[in-house]
Parts: structure tokens; sequence; C-alpha cells
């Protein structure tokens, strides 16, 4: 089971729990992923459309099925903005602390208002597991149903409130590397240090020449 802290994946756990995707070092130079989980939100998901257009951006957002319901119109700008979308369940559930039946059923009532709510009958098999935690028995059983699961290379601890605007800032970008995927949260909690640091993230790496690129299925 896995269950990340720190701001950096160690490789140690990577290489342990190599059947997930951490990262794409092997990928192009010089791209980073982008990507936001428990949207989507009024005002703050579309603030975070706002800066990733300035800055000729692409990322993933990993949807919550009830933020999906809740708020189709935000749901479909994601889309039709060309960016990525992915399952994060329909109401965050930890895997840890749930029965493989409610699990399977949450993830699949998310996908479900994936597609429902699609303008363009979008569909997605990335999947993230809320909070990193996924039992190896629940990874194979979603891998036989096609989802691709993303963790990441660095998190950004935007959501954590003992975490300040510059201390958030320096865990992305002193840990960053080219392929890396990054987490940030398009919510409530996160919304402080999400307004101030992601467009100094999107700013400080486009100078050195990084582009950001969405996660293919």
């Amino acid at each position: 089971m896995v269950d990340l802290i720190p701001n950096k994946t160690p490789k140690v756990l990577k290489h342990f729990f190599s059947t997930y995707v951490w990262d794409f070092y092997d990928k192009k130079e010089k791209t980073l992923y982008l990507t936001f989980d428990d949207g989507p939100i009024p005002d703050i998901t579309e603030f975070v459309l706002e800066q990733l257009q300035k800055f000729e951006a692409k990322a993933t957002f990993f949807c919550i099925g009830e933020n999906i319901k809740k708020h189709p119109h935000i749901f479909n700008k994601i889309l039709s903005d060309n960016h990525a979308v992915g399952n994060h369940t329909m109401n965050h559930l930890k895997a840890w602390k749930s029965d493989p039946e409610v699990y399977f059923r949450n993830v699949k009532d998310c996908q479900e208002m994936i597609q429902k709510y699609s303008e363009i009958k979008h569909t997605t098999q990335l999947f993230r597991p809320p909070y990193g935690q996924i039992s190896y028995s629940k990874f194979k059983t979603l891998e036989k149903q096609g989802y691709k699961i993303i963790l990441w290379d660095i998190l950004s601890k935007d959501w954590d409130k003992t975490v300040h605007e510059e201390q958030c800032f320096q865990n992305v970008t002193q840990n960053t590397s080219s392929g890396s995927i990054i987490v940030f949260h398009d919510s409530i909690k996160a919304e402080k240090n999400l307004r101030s640091v992601l467009p100094r993230v999107l700013d400080y790496f486009t100078k050195r020449g990084f582009v950001f690129d969405k996660i293919e299925d």
C-alpha cells in the first residue's frame, strides 16, 4: 500500500511500486506535468484555467464525481481548453478504509459522471486514488478494468495550512526535474497557497525553457 508524505517521492518507493506511474523521466526533455486534484470548484478551477492559458500550459485534472455533477460547466471548460481529466472517485474515498465493493462502485460512479456530463462525450482511463492510497489488490482490479494509476513525483502541499506560500513554492521549484508529475489541488482548502504559488511556478519554469503537458491515456 502507498501513502505519500514527502515533497518528492523517494526512488525506493517508486522502485518498490513500479507498476504505478510516478513520473515521465523517459519522455520529452524539459517537460513537466501539472496535475490538479479534487475539483472542479467554482472560481478556483476557473482561476487555474486562466493561469494555464496565460502560459500556454496544459495540465491534468483528477476530478471528484460529485463536483462534476455540481459544476458540469466548469468540467466542460477543462475539456474545451484541451486539458486531460482523470477519475478521483465519486466522494474522495480512502482506499484503506473502504470495502472493495464500495470502493469500486465509487470509482464507477465517478466514471459515469465523466461520461454523462461531458458535452464532447469524453472518457478517460486515468485514475488517481485519493490521498495516494491504493492497495495492490485494488490496483490489480482497477488495472484489469483498464485504468492507468497515476501517482506523482512532487507534492506542493498546497492544502496544508502549516505550509506557508513560500515553502509551497520551494517544495515545487527545489525538487522538480524534467518529467516530474506535480500535484496541486483546485480545492477550497488549498486556495490560498494555490492562488499565490501556481502563477509563480508557471512563470519560473517557463522562463527556464520548460513546457507543461497533459497526461495521455
